[in-house]
């Protein structure tokens, strides 16, 4: 399948991470900006991308700084042709505070968005990262409010509200946000002639689904169970998908959540 334009730069937020290192392999033609909040770790991903034949370079971004990311889109616009951005990076809940999952994982998506919006091209696309979890949150007023204007002064603590200071439930609380910033946001890039998309992946064994299966055997067997096809996914899963999505191909889809979940959250709604 041919992807974008031989000469378009793709960005990949969370690069050195298992899910973006896996969407890099699947962009050979392309030239990568692999960008992570660790340089050391950037360098190392770059390193080998580079020694697999990639053409890709790299540099250090914190998400949830806005100059940080107006730097990380500077530094890529002089690379080429734009073609899209991949945003893989952010936290689980495990060992975060509430704060930092919100920070990162729904104000820094925020700030991805609007920072893209603002380079965007005809035919370019941002693929944004939910997760199943997203989707067992039903709807609210109060914090729906919140999570649509994430960098708001009272935007957390009015979501923090419903979280009881439980790191994992609010990281459900930002990945619904991130399913309602694509879909608010479908119609300003449209304006553009951009497209703006999000994937929803299922238990997936990057390296922090193989500690999860290691900390929390029970849960993650549990999950296994409810999933109608019977495994965990892999990054190369969601790599297949996220690569349909930026090709012309997948050009009449925007404003879209696609769940790569193997049917879980069919079954997590039912018990829910």
């Amino acid at each position: 399948m041919e992807i974008l334009n031989k000469k378009e730069t793709v960005i990949i937020t969370g690069g050195a991470g298992g899910i973006g290192s896996a969407c890099a392999k699947i962009l050979k033609k392309h030239k990568l900006i692999i960008t992570d909040y660790s340089t050391q770790e950037v360098d190392k991903a770059v390193e080998k991308l580079t020694e697999e034949g990639y053409d890709a370079l790299g540099i250090a971004c914190d998400i949830t700084k806005r100059k940080d990311v107006d730097k990380l889109m500077k530094f890529s616009m002089k690379q080429g042709n734009f073609g899209g951005l991949i945003h893989t990076a952010g936290v689980s809940g495990s060992g975060q505070s509430p704060k930092k999952v919100f920070e990162i994982d729904l104000v820094g998506t925020d700030i991805i968005i609007d920072a893209f919006h603002e380079v965007a091209t005809k035919d370019s696309v941002l693929v944004l990262f939910s997760s199943i979890m997203g989707h067992t949150i039903p709807p609210n007023s109060e914090y729906d409010a919140a999570l649509l204007n994430p960098q708001k002064e009272n935007s957390f603590s009015t979501v923090a509200k419903f979280v009881n200071e439980d790191a994992d439930v609010m990281y459900n609380f930002a990945k619904r946000g991130v399913l309602l910033l694509c879909k608010e946001n479908a119609f300003r890039f449209g304006r553009k002639g951009a497209r703006i998309v999000s994937v929803s992946p299922g238990v997936i064994m990057t390296p922090m689904g193989i500690k999860a299966a290691e900390e929390y055997p029970e849960r993650m067997n549990k999950m296994k169970e409810l999933t109608p096809l019977g495994r965990n996914g892999t990054p190369e899963d969601i790599a297949e998908v996220v690569k349909f999505l930026i090709s012309n191909k997948a050009g009449f889809i925007t404003g879209s959540d696609i769940l790569i979940d193997g049917g879980i959250v069919t079954q997590l709604l039912k018990e829910g």
